[in-house]
Parts: structure tokens; sequence; C-alpha cells
């Protein structure tokens, strides 16, 4: 069986990246809220180490958030994360203070004392930056504790009783701002905990496809194919589970980038041979969105009629036990809310919603448990191309949002598709294109004058959006180089009839978001 961590979540904004640099490790996790265990599930669970994350609570508050009391009686490691930290001292018998000095950002940690988390990393009387986020502090140890490094707002930055492998430190070494935090974080799982970190995606690939053949046995799997990176996966992760008992269903709607829709076919088709019922509904899609430039209006028309094409689709070919979704981690961690307040909802043309019931069907996510990452990389364990496994992520309804204020209409479309396809075009001939979370072009609903040749044009505006980003939460705009967006603009201008003006986008996330619309 593999190792298994479990991250115990406090409601922190950063508990995925305890996960996320835990896997990097090797060793797999999971992120459980707080309030969802219990001893017989941590029993179950068996962990062979437990992390405690940080969170916005105050440990002095009548109500504050605790670990059970059973994960310090398992005799398991645990570690203590801000918050974590606190809550492991409170629980077992130190003090807990509010302080004038907070500590927000970067600050110095000076290493006290030797101590198996800091091994091969830092050494005593050093200092070390780390990432701090507390009000709160420790002020007295439980017993057997003792002081392994402070900072100028927290006498017990990190501490340690190596006899019950128990660890905390107030800082966030999730973070990429602590230095050498996701080393110490190892240290943790490899020569605390032992684990072996043999979590691997060829290992996840072979556990995968036993898990899909014991859940779906002889029965029939429909799966939605939209072409990106998700849905993909886990149509041929599938097919190599159970062959032919799967069937694809892809619903063109008419708004996929240039040669998309023929390129899924083929690939789908043609090289992985899976069973693929290709729906052109382009002038469906196009009919229902004449008129209409509200952008939630656009996403409730196309999300709503993906679900009635998909449905008629799945009966014409007699329907099936299950349907299979590319659900991912953070949207099974989102759908479970720390504080027991409302579930997040995915949105309905992401995720086939109402389908099951409506059909009867089970649910097949063999993704559930894999960051966006690791999907790619089990994408490049499955032998899907690069350039699938690596493509920017792409809005489910979209070039309707990338048209914003206007009419839908195929010459807009045909416009949008050619300009975008240039711009990627230059961002891949520069060697640019891993270096970007997401780069597309906006059609502006707006016309400007311009001078081609000897005559005046009167033509369209086009935006480029580029984006930095780890986790599509925060973005920055992608600093390209001015003569590179002279080219892209002048090859745009000279090959998409429509378009006589280009700008770059520059605005960050926040205040503003990735996509226009």
């Amino acid at each position: 069986m593999t190792d298994r961590i479990l991250i115990i979540d406090f409601g922190s904004q950063v508990t995925q990246l305890i996960a996320r640099r835990v896997r990097e490790s090797g060793v797999y996790c999971e992120i459980h809220p707080f309030n969802s265990l219990d001893a017989s599930t941590l029993e179950r669970y068996r962990p062979k180490a437990i992390i405690l994350s940080g969170g916005p609570s105050s440990v002095m508050a009548s109500e504050a958030p605790l670990a059970p009391q059973a994960v310090f009686e398992m005799g398991v490691p645990v570690l203590g994360i801000c918050y974590g930290e606190q809550a492991m001292c409170a629980q077992l018998g130190g003090t807990v203070e509010s302080s004038d000095h907070r500590e927000f950002g970067r600050a110095d940690l000076e290493i006290t004392d030797d101590c198996v988390l800091f091994d091969g990393l830092w050494s005593i009387g050093s200092k070390q930056q780390v990432w701090m986020s507390h009000g709160d502090r420790v002020t007295g140890l439980p017993d057997g504790f003792r002081t392994v490094a402070v900072s100028k707002g927290a006498p017990f930055a990190a501490i340690a009783n190596d006899e019950r492998r128990c660890y905390g430190v107030q800082f966030h070494p999730e973070v990429v701002h602590t230095l050498d935090g996701a080393k110490l974080l190892r240290n943790f799982t490899h020569h605390v905990a032992n684990c072996r970190g043999d979590w691997t995606m060829a290992a996840f690939r072979d556990q995968a496809i036993a898990k899909i053949k014991d859940q779906v046995g002889d029965g029939r799997v429909i799966c939605g194919l939209s072409g990106g990176v998700d849905s993909s996966v886990a149509a041929v992760l599938l097919h190599e589970a159970i062959g032919d008992q799967l069937t694809c269903i892809f619903v063109d709607h008419g708004l996929l980038r240039l040669n998309e829709a023929e390129q899924v076919v083929d690939l789908f088709r043609d090289h992985y041979h899976i069973k693929l019922v290709h729906r052109d509904a382009v002038d469906l899609f196009l009919g229902k969105l004449a008129g209409e430039t509200d952008p939630e209006t656009k996403r409730k028309i196309i999300g709503g009629l993906f679900i009635d094409v998909f449905d008629e689709e799945a009966h014409k070919i007699g329907g099936a036990d299950f349907l299979a979704q590319g659900t991912l981690y953070p949207d099974v961690i989102e759908s479970v809310s720390f504080d027991g307040g409302p579930s997040v909802t995915i949105k309905s043309h992401h995720n086939v919603g109402g389908l099951p019931e409506r059909m009867n069907m089970s649910l097949v996510e063999p993704l559930r448990e894999l960051f966006k990452d690791e999907v790619r990389a089990l994408g490049r364990e499955l032998g899907l191309p690069d350039d699938m496994v690596g493509r920017h992520p792409f809005p489910g309804p979209g070039l309707a949002i990338r048209i914003p204020g206007q009419d839908i209409t195929p010459e807009r479309l045909e416009i949008l598709r050619k300009a975008d396809h240039i711009y990627l075009d230059e961002i891949r001939r520069a060697g640019l294109y891993d270096d970007i979370w997401q780069a597309f072009a906006v059609l502006l609903p707006v016309r400007t004058v311009g001078v081609m040749g000897d005559l005046r044009s009167y033509d369209y505006a086009c935006a480029l959006r580029a984006v930095t980003s780890t986790d599509g939460m925060t973005a920055d705009s992608f600093p390209f180089e001015h003569d590179f967006l002279a080219r892209t603009a002048t090859r745009i201008i000279n090959e998409v009839p429509g378009i006589n003006r280009v700008t770059y986008d520059v605005t960050s996330k926040p205040p503003g978001t990735i996509e226009w619309e």
C-alpha cells in the first residue's frame, strides 16, 4: 500500500500548497477538513503522518477549530504549521496569546538548536528567510517540547518533541517565499515519517486502471470530451482500462479555436481508436446565442444547450451505466467547506451537471485525486502528445466570452480564431509558450479608423492577453519584449481581414480577471 499523509485543514488559503509540496516529493496525501474527522476515520485512513494546516481563526476563540484529540494519540508524526502549531500546543498543554508584534510577509528565522526538520538545510546560528502570517503566537510549550528556532515576533517559531515525533513551525514552509521550505517538508515526510516517496504517475496509472475496472465491471461508460487536457486524459485512461466499453461524446458548439474540432476527432477516433460520437451542433448554438451580449446569459445558454445535446446523443447510443467526468482534486476540496458553509457549484459547461440523475447513471471520476500539473504528468505517462497535455487553460464557453459586448456571429468568430492562432503561433516560435499560464486574443466591441495602403479602414480592435500564474487565483501580465508585440501586431493586421489595431492587456489579477468576461 502507498504511504499516505493526512493534511487536516483549518481553512488556510494555502493548504493546497502543502499537498502539492508533499506530492512533489513522491508521497501521496489528502486534505480533509478538521470537522470531517473522528477516531474511526483516522484509523481507516491509516496515515504515516499528519500535517495540521494554517488557518484564519484564533485558538483562544470560544469555538476555535481543533484537531481530533486522537491525532495526538495515534503514535504517528505530527507537523503543525502556523495555526496548526498553535492548535497543537494548546491541545497538548501549552499556551497561546495575542501579540502586539504581528508578522506578515518575509521574516528572518534564527536557528537555535538542531532539529531533524533542518537536517542538510539549516545550521545552528544561521538566519533563514521564511514567510510569516500570524497575529497570535505560542508563549508556553507543552511538556517535552523544545525551541529550535526563533524570530522577532515569535519566540517559539519552530518547536520539536523528538520522542513523540511532534513538530511545529510558526512560518509557512509550503510557500515559495520560505527558502528551502519544500525541503523542510520533505525532511518531515521522508526522515521523520519514513515515507518511501514511491508515489509516481506510473504507479497512479496502474492503481487508477485497477480501480476503474473494479468500479465499472462490465458496465458501459460515456465521457463528455471537450478536447481540453482534463477530459482528454480521463478518456485515454478510461480506454486503457475498459476499451470499447467507453464511448466519448464530443459536442462541437462552434466556439473552439482554429482547427480544434478536427484535431480532437483525428486524435481520439483515428489515433487512439476510441469510440467517438462527433455531434456538429454549431448552427444550434450560434442560433441560440444570436443577439445575446450579456456574458452570464451566454454562459447559461451554452451550458444548458450542452447538457441537452449531450443527453440527446447519449440516448441515441442506448445510454450507459456510468458518466465519466474530468473532476480534479481542487474541485473535490472546494466542494467540502472546512467551516460547514455551502459547497462550491461546479459550472455546468465544465461538468455535465444534472445528467447522472437525469439518465440514472453513476459517476466515474478517475482524476479526482490529482492536481492540474499531475493530470499533465499522467497525460505524458499515457503517451498523449505534449501539445495536448501542455495546452493552456481554455474556458468552457470558448470564444463566446472572448467577443465581449457583441453578438456572436460566424464572421466575428472567424476573425478572432485567425488572430488568436497567429498570436499563439508567435508565442511558440519565440519559445515562450510553457512560460505562460494562459494567452489568448479578444475581439473588442469597438471599431477604429486606420490607413491600409492608401485607403481608410474602419475595422475591429483586438486585445492580446498573456499571464503568468501558479493556480489561476492571482496572475500578472507576461512581460513581452516590445519587438515581440510589434511583430505579432503586424502579422495580425496583415493576415486577418477585419482587424486594423492591436493592443496588449497589462492588467493583473486582481483587480482584473484573466478572461475578459
